[in-house]
Formats: C-alpha cells, structure tokens, sequence
C-alpha cells in the first residue's frame, strides 16, 4: 500500500478515513516556489523517488480566490502560517464576489512512474470565520451548495464534496484498478 509523506497529521488523518490501509512517512522536503500546484508535485516526487525508494504520494493543495486573482494559491501554506484566516479576510473586507475553490493535487510514484490526481471543491469565502473541525481555511471557505464552512463539518461529511476527498477517491479507484496491496 501506499504511504503518503507529509508532516501534516491532520491531512494524513482526513485521507486515511478514504484509503484506511494508508500509511504516513512523517518528514519535511523542499517544496519549490512554483507557477502551479502541478509544478511543485512533480518537483517533489522526482526529489522524494531518491530518498523514499518505495511506492508513495504526496499532495499539494491551495485555495484559490477570484477577487484576489486566484491568491493565495500555490502559495496557500505561506499564506496561511503568515497571515492566517483572519488575513484573508481582512484582504476579502468589501469585496461582494467571494467565490473561491480548493484543489488538490496528489502525487503518486508508483513502480517508478509518476500519476497526478485532481480533485476541487467550489464555493465560497465565508465573512467570518466559523466552526472548529478540520485545518488551514477550513473556518472560512463554504462548499458550493453548502451553508456551513468546512470547519462546521464532521470529516466524512467534508470528505464526501472536499478537493482532498475527491483526490482521495481516484486514488481508491487507481488502487483498485492496479491491485494494489
């Protein structure tokens, strides 16, 4: 089975209520300041296939705000160890078009070939941030269709319509599809 390498348990934790045989590789690796999200995964997984040696994925993941040209985006964990969700919210003050999106990419070296996966999740930023579940922006981004923010939901229900979650269940399905044990 595959192991995911992150030093974000709360990620691993959410990705394991999908694929429950996944395991973590607990470490920190250079993540490359990028144009997209795919950029930095396929950095990643080149530079990880040469410490790692085995079957593995990653994931990079960004919120993406139109009324602030798609910021933070490939740059989402800065911005969120530097300004954090009220920062967002005081960039979004008087600003009506609030639509935003999530997308994750996952990485997958698999018998010495690298996979992306994509998933994303539309909606909205919230005007105050709300709920105390999930990480990151969880508090402020509301799913398209929704009226409770991420961080309002149980895991399983935010699984079931996140970026994360959709990701999650191609990598079920590639899982599936080449036997993997």
């Amino acid at each position: 089975m595959f192991k995911l390498v992150t030093h974000n348990r709360h990620k691993f934790e959410e990705m394991k209520k999908i694929l429950p045989e996944l395991e973590m590789i607990e470490m920190e690796y250079p993540e490359i300041q990028a144009n997209t999200l795919e950029e930095v995964v396929d950095f990643s997984l080149e530079y990880l296939s040469g410490i790692i040696g085995e079957n593995f994925i990653i994931d990079d993941s960004g919120l993406f705000i139109d009324s602030l040209n798609d910021f933070p985006g490939v740059y989402s964990a800065y911005v969120f160890d530097t300004l954090g969700n009220e920062g967002i919210l005081k960039l979004m003050e008087g600003k009506t078009h609030r639509d935003a999106y999530f997308k994750t990419i996952i990485g997958i070296r698999f018998e010495g070939i690298n996979y992306k996966l994509v998933g994303i999740c539309h909606g909205k930023i919230a005007e105050e941030p709300r709920g105390a579940n999930g990480f990151g922006y969880d508090p402020i981004f509301i799913p398209e269709g929704k009226e409770k923010t991420f961080a309002e939901m149980s895991t399983e229900e935010k699984n079931k319509i996140s970026h994360r979650g959709k990701a999650m269940r191609k990598l079920a399905g590639f899982v599936e599809r080449f036997g993997i044990q």
